[in-house]
């Protein structure tokens, strides 16, 4: 790779560690445990970058440039150590440093915990546009909140996912920087007092309850720039003891306020299968909300003395519904405390926000009970009620469609909608896939698209392909290296170059070696952790993701269950041996999502028992997978499984990551799989299922799974199965489900899937022609960096120079 500019020389390096160990432990280097150099090498490094942040941050203000405030309610951003050393261009300094100090760098790694801030894709994506955004220079901050526990911890008991808490904050902390005097007030409840006085509409909120946001500040460094993101996480407290009920003997009610406002930041999205979890989920997301917004009015108001030119210096993004709040509570801001006209606020609003859609499933555009919601937020619901009728009358003015207007409010049959909130209140809407972003014009809002055709664009998502490729895979890399040079590491798109080398036979085996090895190391690693020993020259077909019905965890079994009684009758049957591998965790109150993670694990136990089969087929379920476990997994992997149903996954991300390390999709035509589909080559990918039209069609039709249950022998003997039980458990709900139902037509696309998998055993067969297969994948993969994706987003939505 070419010189990067180091941060400090190896002698200031170690001077500095040095110094940490002395003044903030009270140790030095022969004393010290592993535990004091992790954090003494962390507070190295957090010091570096809070010191760049601050100097970046000036230039960016002194030049008057734009900055970004990137709002997600989750940001899985794993480890930071390792990333923020390869990004500084500091890990072969640290390491020999280290070396020299009788210390492994690797088992420094190995202390810190993943920070739980996130769940799924839309956490690492976000997580992933942080580095990009510093990466390239653009004055960033992400704003979330600092979950104590996170999503959880997973366990898998006899099967069965149990959730525990996640405390990563013990080993996290080190990187965060407490802020308590940039403190904010949340208000929640009461009621709203309205008069006019000398002609000025006063608003009081009386009689609410307070939470104290207070922000700890985490700092991603760019690979190879000026540039540094922060993260700014908020901590709910409470304001203090109220004195008023406890002098009166009410000690429980004055305690317990204090418990109730500090569970709002406990963990990242509560169970709200009950009313209590539906309100604190709106709690978490107005707190977040409320705090970040008038941290960016602050600072605004701080540098330019004004809110006149927000726009022109501010984009703020929603990353989903989540966020939405920030909308009305800048309104808030505008009208209650700095006096503008409904109809100025309302133009620097719309001009400020741009709002991007991760997701065609209804349950995730988020809909609010009218009444909790005017309960909790009693100001905020007067001035979404104010948009939404403003809004009703400039639609009927352009449709005269009751019914279409009716589609399009944002309080509607007494729910509060975000998603129509999002987009009535943004500037720029996008999907995250081709695909996605026509189907958000076509049908989940279309009645906007037809009224608001400008505001609709597309920005498909990207990955921070240094990180899946540069730091996890070494082995990789170094091929990469001396093939095409290291341009790529900065310039992703300079991976193209590798394509020329696809039907050279020694390149091939090369690649072909690299791969064995990785998979050797991530069965080492598995072996070490669990103590389950994996076939290195099996096919490693991979499907990791959050479990979800729509992203069909439950074909994949369906298939590996005939597989399993193909092999029962025919055991010497030519078979190509294969290592399924799952990770996934399911929503704590998706009862049916358990129930498929107990059925592969059932599954696996099953195999396990049978020593003569186990060599053939086995399934490892990686408990708790998470981004660190993904590091190790990625370069290890051959197959992608990507088997969503045509028109329900927004785009992927994992799709993006397993590509780069050279594995082959076996996808549907969803998401990001048909970009990734013309970027290697009709050839080099094995596509599967119905189009996203053509289950429409199916849709409209009478969808009947229980007809082919009836006429499908492989089927039907697959399933009755799961009503017999495997390894002691039965599965009569993921059959009934199946037979009767089937929203997400498994059983439609099962013959196809089955074919593709043979298809892929194939071709697998042959080692030159999956090799490259594998080429065309890694050198098609420059696109579906973040670096790109964030180029668009700053171009065409935020419009930063």
């Amino acid at each position: 790779m070419d010189e990067m500019q180091r941060l400090f020389t190896k002698s200031q390096f170690r001077s500095l560690l040095e110094l940490k160990l002395k003044n903030e432990f009270a140790t030095d280097q022969r004393e010290a445990s592993n535990e004091i150099f992790y954090k003494a090498l962390c507070l190295v490094l957090k010091d570096a970058l809070l010191e760049k942040r601050r100097h970046f941050a000036a230039q960016t203000d002194s030049r008057g440039k734009k900055r970004v405030y990137y709002l997600c309610m989750e940001f899985l951003i794993g480890r930071s150590l390792k990333n923020n050393l390869y990004n500084l261009g500091m890990e072969e300094i640290a390491q020999e440093v280290l070396q020299e100090m009788n210390v492994s760098l690797d088992d420094l790694y190995e202390l810190e915990p993943d920070a739980g801030l996130g769940n799924g894709g839309l956490g690492r994506l976000a997580a992933c546009f942080l580095d990009s955004l510093a990466s390239q220079d653009y004055c960033a901050t992400g704003y979330s909140i600092l979950y104590e526990y996170g999503i959880f911890k997973q366990k898998i008991i006899d099967g069965w996912q149990t959730e525990t808490p996640d405390n990563w904050l013990p080993g996290g902390d080190v990187w965060l920087v407490p802020r308590r005097d940039q403190a904010v007030d949340v208000h929640f409840d009461g009621e709203i007092q309205e008069y006019w006085h000398e002609g000025f509409h006063e608003v009081h909120h009386v009689n609410y309850s307070t939470v104290k946001a207070v922000p700890f500040d985490l700092y991603l460094s760019g690979f190879d720039s000026e540039g540094v993101s922060k993260l700014r996480l908020w901590k709910a407290t409470s304001p203090g003891l109220d004195m008023e009920l406890f002098n009166k003997g009410d000690y429980l009610r004055a305690m317990g306020q204090n418990s109730m406002a500090e569970v709002i930041s406990k963990v990242l999205y509560p169970n709200d299968n009950h009313v209590e979890g539906k309100m604190l989920r709106l709690r978490q997301q107005y707190f977040m909300c409320a705090a970040s917004i008038a941290d960016i009015c602050r600072w605004q108001l701080k540098t330019y003395g004004t809110m006149e030119n927000l726009p022109e210096k501010v984009a703020i993004h929603i990353n989903d519904t989540h966020p939405t709040l920030a909308v009305p509570e800048l309104m808030r801001i505008l009208l209650d405390e700095c006096g503008y006209s409904w109809e100025k606020a309302w133009s620097l609003v719309t001009r400020t926000f741009a709002y991007t859609n991760h997701t065609v499933m209804s349950e995730a555009l988020e809909v609010w009970n009218e009444d909790l919601f005017k309960a909790c937020l009693p100001r905020i619901y007067q001035i979404v009620h104010e948009i939404n009728e403003r809004a009703c009358a400039v639609l009927f003015e352009k449709t005269g469609d009751l019914q279409q207007v009716a589609r399009m409010a944002v309080v509607a049959d007494h729910r509060v909608r975000m998603a129509n909130l999002s987009v009535i209140a943004s500037h720029s809407v996008n999907g995250v896939s081709k695909i996605h972003s026509d189907i958000l014009k076509k049908s989940v809002f279309h009645d906007f698209y037809t009224v608001m055709p400008q505001k609709f664009c597309n920005v498909t998502n990207g990955i921070a392909s240094r990180r899946w490729l540069y730091q996890s895979n070494p082995a990789l890399t170094g091929l990469l290296n001396d093939l095409i040079g290291t341009g790529y590491i900065k310039d992703t798109a300079q991976l193209e170059k590798f394509r020329r080398y696809e039907h050279s036979e020694s390149v091939l085996k090369q690649l072909a070696k690299v791969k064995h090895a990785n998979k050797e190391a991530f069965a080492a690693y598995i072996q070490k952790n669990t103590g389950v020993a994996l076939n290195p020259d099996s096919v490693f077909d991979v499907q990791v993701k959050r479990l979800h019905e729509y992203k069909r965890q439950h074909l994949n079994a369906l298939h590996i269950i005939t597989q399993y009684q193909q092999l029962l009758e025919n055991p010497n049957m030519d078979f190509v041996p294969k290592t399924y591998i799952f990770g996934a965790k399911a929503a704590p109150g998706y009862y049916l999502a358990k129930q498929i993670i107990r059925l592969i694990c059932s599954l696996s136990k099953e195999l396990e028992q049978n020593p003569l089969l186990r060599d053939k087929l086995r399934i490892l379920y990686l408990e708790d997978y998470r981004v660190t476990l993904s590091e190790q997994l990625m370069p290890a992997s051959e197959i992608s499984e990507q088997i969503s149903l045509a028109g329900t996954e927004a785009s992927g991300t994992g799709n993006m990551k397993l590509m780069l390390n050279g594995a082959v999709t076996i996808g549907t035509l969803d998401g990001a799989n048909i970009e990734i589909k013309e970027a290697c080559g009709d050839e080099n990918i094995i596509t599967f299922g119905m189009t996203a039209e053509e289950v429409d069609a199916q849709k409209a039709a009478g969808y009947r799974p229980k007809e082919i249950y009836d006429n499908n022998e492989t089927i039907k003997k697959a399933i009755d199965l799961l009503t017999r039980g495997i390894a002691g458990n039965t599965f009569e709900d993921v059959a009934n489900s199946l037979k009767n139902s089937d929203p997400y037509m498994v059983l439609r696309d099962f013959e196809a899937y089955r074919r593709a998998q043979e298809y892929a055993s194939q071709c697998y067969r042959d080692t030159m022609k999956w090799q490259r297969m594998s080429v065309n994948n890694i050198a098609g993969a420059g696109q579906f960096s973040a670096d790109r994706s964030i180029q668009e987003y700053a171009k065409n939505i935020w419009g930063l120079k």
